[in-house]
Order: structure tokens, then C-alpha cells, then sequence
């Protein structure tokens, strides 16, 4: 059952996917079901003895295309203020590489543009479809995030909606365009690049930084220099150093500790429910990793998810310069 419940205290959708209970957890490395079927072996989800990058369809989806009813079960708290609505779009997932123990990280950089392209493809198609307003690509990198499955991989989620963060993002760029004419974005940027205490790792066509208002401390943000609304609108050129500055930052990310970094990622572009978003999105990828030091982790607590006000423990200025000191030592 896939279905979406309006909250009217916050204005936003809440997806309710029962069958998600049942989802693969942790299986041993021998039985991990996205690696390849092995002949004679146990069955996995890509039917081939070797891939290089595969996408399907998420056998548990929290969205699912075929989603036409918004009952399924109890239905009775539904009025016109606690509406109700098919909980209808796409899950993908997306495997980086056959190799069950690598990361992104790990992968070399022409992996990584390959998996560009794979990304700019499935925004394309899953955006064209007509019920689809917003399509979010992201990866999900460590037990410490709530990972099921360590083989290396991400997700695509066609929502039939634009999720609260992209929106609020959206709205914020509207009013500052409003205000003074310019891409609230482009500005962003090019403060960053002015001061450049927080940039990480710059690029021809994109740059790394820790943002001015980081909510975790080792959060970086990509943005691409040029105006672009989504990442299917990036040339050959401006993908390839795409590839070349996330090298850089996952890579940077390992030596920050020693070990594979955990952690989020985001990646924010233009919806696809036909609107004129231009001088508004601006294609970029965040990054949210939960660590603070080597063994503690930044949790969402009371401020952060009682009151939605985050709280962190060190300057963006200071996680910045450790952070480049790592991407430099990594020696790329």
C-alpha cells in the first residue's frame, strides 16, 4: 500500500509504504541481493553474471507508479483538513559498480561521469512522465544513516510533488530574485569564491565548499558555476569536471578520519511540473555526513527535530580548512 497524507501543520505530504517493513536488512556480503547472479548462485536483483552500472525499479518502493487509490486500509481520519492522495511515483535504484565492497569513493573518475550520465538520464525520463513534479537523486552511505544494504548504491525517488526542502529552497530563490534580480545561488557562490575560506575544492565548471550556514559540520555543497537548472542541462565539459570535483570531496572524505565517511547525499535541481524555474534552481549536490570527530556523530535531537532549529558544535570556517587539508593530502 502507497499512500500520502497531508499534514496541515506544516503544509507538506507525509508517504506511508506498509510493505517497506519487510525490506532486505543487512544480509551477508554472500547473499546481498544487488550483487550479480552468479550461475549456480543465489539469485540476485540483476540477472547478469557481470554489470557495470544498473538502474531498476526498488522492489519496495515508498512510491509506486501504480498507486491509484488513496485508501488501502484505515481510512476513517481523513476530512477535508487530514486529506489523502495516491501515493503514486518512482523508486529506482541505481548501482554504482559490481563490486560488492567498493564505494563511490573508491571508483575511478571516469565511473563516476558514467554515473553522471546515468543520473541527467533518469532525471530526463522519470520528469517526463506526467505525474512526476520533482525528481530526487540521492545516496544514502553507512550504518551510521540507517543503511540496509552496503553494497555500493543510491536512489531516485519521481515524487508527485516538490518535497518540502526543494520547495522552501524554491521559494527562498524566488524572493530573493524578487529583491534584488540576481539567482539567490550565483550570489551564494560567488561569496564563497570571494571569501574562500570555506572553499574545498575548486574546479573549472563546479566548486566544493562548506556553506557560510552549514547544519552539519562536515557538510559540503557542489555547485556548478553556471547557472544551470538541473544536471541534465550540463555539457560534456561541465560533467567531466563534475566527476572530477566529487572524486576530489568523497576522497577527501575518507582521509578526514582515516575510514569511509558516512553520509548523505542531496542532490537539488529544477522540478519537472512544467513551471518556469529559470534564474531560480540552480543544480548542486549537498552532502550531510554525521560525523562531528572520529567517534561522535551529530544526532537530530530536540532542537533540530522538535524545533526544526539546528545547533552545531564547530565553525564552517574551521571544518572547511580541515576538510581541504584532507583533499589535498589525498594527493588526486
Amino acid at each position: 500500500m502507497n499512500q500520502l497524507r497531508w499534514d496541515p501543520t506544516l503544509g507538506e505530504w507525509v508517504a506511508y509504504a506498509t510493505h517497506r517493513q519487510d525490506r532486505t536488512f543487512l544480509p551477508p556480503a554472500e547473499y546481498c541481493p544487488l550483487d550479480p547472479t552468479k550461475p549456480g548462485g543465489f539469485p540476485t536483483e540483476v540477472p547478469r553474471e557481470s554489470y557495470d552500472i544498473v538502474v531498476f525499479e526498488n522492489k519496495f518502493p515508498a512510491l509506486s507508479p501504480n498507486a491509484t487509490e488513496a485508501g488501502g486500509g484505515a481510512t476513517s481520519g481523513a476530512s477535508a483538513v487530514t486529506a489523502m492522495a495516491p501515493g503514486r511515483g518512482v523508486c529506482e535504484v541505481v548501482l554504482y559498480s559490481q563490486e560488492h565492497d567498493s564505494t563511490l569513493a573508491e571508483m575511478p573518475e571516469g565511473r563516476i561521469r558514467n554515473l553522471v550520465h546515468v543520473w541527467a538520464d533518469r532525471y530526463e525520463e522519470l520528469g517526463s512522465l506526467d505525474f512526476v513534479e520533482y525528481v530526487f537523486v540521492f545516496e544514502n552511505k553507512g550504518e551510521a544513516i540507517g543503511v540496509t544494504l552496503h553494497h555500493p548504491h543510491g536512489q531516485i525517488y519521481a515524487y508527485p510533488f516538490v518535497p518540502p526542502r526543494p520547495k522552501k529552497e524554491l521559494e527562498s530563490a524566488r524572493a530573493y530574485h524578487a529583491a534584488n534580480g540576481s539567482c539567490l545561488h550565483c550570489d551564494l557562490l560567488a561569496g564563497e569564491l570571494e571569501d574562500g575560506r570555506r572553499v574545498v575544492f575548486a574546479g573549472e565548471h563546479f566548486v566544493a565548499f562548506v556553506p557560510f550556514y552549514a547544519h552539519f559540520p562536515y557538510e559540503a555543497h557542489v555547485y556548478s558555476r553556471r547557472c544551470a537548472p538541473s544536471i541534465a542541462d550540463l555539457d560534456d565539459a561541465e560533467r567531466r569536471d563534475l566527476a572530477r570535483v566529487l572524486k576530489r570531496l568523497l576522497v577527501g572524505y575518507d582521509e578526514l578520519f582515516g575510514f569511509s565517511l558516512p553520509y548523505m547525499m542531496a542532490m537539488h535541481q529544477a522540478p519537472t511540473d512544467g513551471g518556469d524555474h529559470a534564474g531560480l534552481a540552480h543544480f548542486h549536490i549537498e552532502f550531510y555526513p554525521p560525523n562531528r570527530t572520529a567517534d561522535k556523530l551529530k544526532y537530530l535531537a530536540g532542537s533540530e527535530t522538535g524545533a526544526g532549529a539546528y545547533v552545531v558544535d564547530v565553525l564552517p570556517e574551521h571544518t572547511a580548512g580541515t576538510l581541504r587539508g584532507a583533499v589535498e593530502g589525498a594527493g588526486l
